[in-house]
């Protein structure tokens, strides 16, 4: 779980946003919705040429 730090006079928007983006970097939102369903090999495999063809 990324951890951040707020400085005194941060506004908690700012803090927030710096929150997402570490959760973004570090894909623990792209975990978790993963593991919430079971997932057959085939619509894996689906999903992993969709990803490679994006990049």
């Amino acid at each position: 779980m990324p951890k951040i730090t707020v400085g005194e006079n941060e506004p908690i928007e700012k803090a927030l946003r710096r929150f997402k983006k570490k959760m973004e970097i570090e894909g623990t939102l792209k975990t978790l919705k993963a593991r919430k369903h079971y997932e057959k090999p085939s619509e894996q495999k689906r999903r992993k040429r969709k990803m490679a063809w994006k990049k």
